[in-house]
């Protein structure tokens, strides 16, 4: 059964006269996306201090925002953090409460990136970005403050795909995250998945919006066939970093992330797989009308602590 909580939220977004996504310019969309923080998101806490960086790669300059906990060490494990936002919409301020409260709960460093989006920046920017910025979180380890040996990545939605394939190309490259946390990760381009079909209408994430994200970032439909942009099409996915794959009952991502752990799993990874099955998408950035947005916090920042202490 779909969350009460969820149904008033859904019910809200239509009394306030927010229109769907797909029906919404980039910039239209990006907007909305930014206002409706103050209504869904909770109070954002206290962390130790925050930076606000950038580094450049092939030309290119990307803001980061480095978090650290209250907590002094001369070498904290870290997070590289994609935000959502379908490749299009989201930014550093999004998801400033996501990362603050994992930065406070898990005790770690978070550095949030703000990748390039499209579509203005067609693929593989969003991906190149991701793997530019764990290398680079790795290269400046003892600048800031953090221990090179245990740093983990991960994202929600499309910064969840990010994450994953962010992992296989890192892996290809000789480096590996000491976790990759994925948060209803978008795994497959082209899906005909059962909860694609169920989950398509109604839940605030439909097949048109999907359509229209994946449209802005992809350059056509041969990119859908590219691991880069669909993990789940990997031609292996051994020696990845141990998962923590996250999804919601009535979302239309849920049966990709289950795939992927699922891909994990026949390839020895360690992958755990939670399913919230009464939520939907998005449903982790929105603690102040969800309280089970609240519980996954927590989880996440469970999986990272116990992935720092084996890394």
């Amino acid at each position: 059964m779909l969350d009460p909580q969820a149904q008033d939220l859904m019910n809200l977004m239509i009394d306030k006269g927010i229109p769907p996504v797909h029906t919404q310019t980039p910039t239209e969309a990006r907007a909305s996306y930014r206002a409706r923080r103050s209504f869904t998101q909770p109070d954002a806490p206290e962390v130790g201090r925050v930076q606000e960086l950038s580094f450049q790669h092939s030309g290119v300059d990307i803001a980061v925002r480095v978090y650290h906990p209250a907590a002094v060490s001369p070498a904290l494990p870290a997070l590289v953090y994609l935000h959502g936002g379908g490749w299009t919409i989201g930014d550093l301020d999004t998801h400033d409460v996501l990362c603050r409260s994992l930065c406070q709960q898990a005790g770690g460093v978070v550095v949030a990136v703000d990748y390039r989006l499209g579509p203005e920046h067609k693929f593989p920017a969003g991906y190149d970005d991701a793997v530019a910025a764990w290398q680079w979180v790795a290269s400046q380890a003892a600048a800031l403050g953090i221990d090179p040996a245990r740093i983990a990545i991960g994202g929600d939605s499309a910064g969840g795909n990010l994450a994953a394939a962010a992992c296989l190309g890192l892996r290809d490259l000789g480096l590996k995250p000491v976790l990759q946390l994925l948060i209803y990760p978008s795994t497959l381009m082209a899906p005909e998945t059962a909860s694609y079909q169920t989950n398509g209408q109604g839940y605030m994430l439909t097949r048109e919006s999907m359509a229209w994200y994946s449209g802005n970032y992809l350059r056509g439909p041969q990119d859908t066939l590219d691991w880069r942009a669909s993990p789940q099409l990997a031609t292996s996915h051994a020696n990845l970093p141990p998962a923590l794959v996250l999804t919601a009952g009535f979302d239309p991502l849920r049966d990709e992330g289950l795939m992927y752990a699922d891909a994990l799993s026949r390839a020895g990874v360690p992958a755990q797989y939670i399913c919230f099955e009464r939520q939907i998408h998005g449903f982790i950035t929105m603690g102040r009308v969800l309280q089970e947005a609240n519980t996954a916090v927590a989880v996440c920042a469970q999986a990272l602590r116990t992935a720092w202490t084996q890394g």
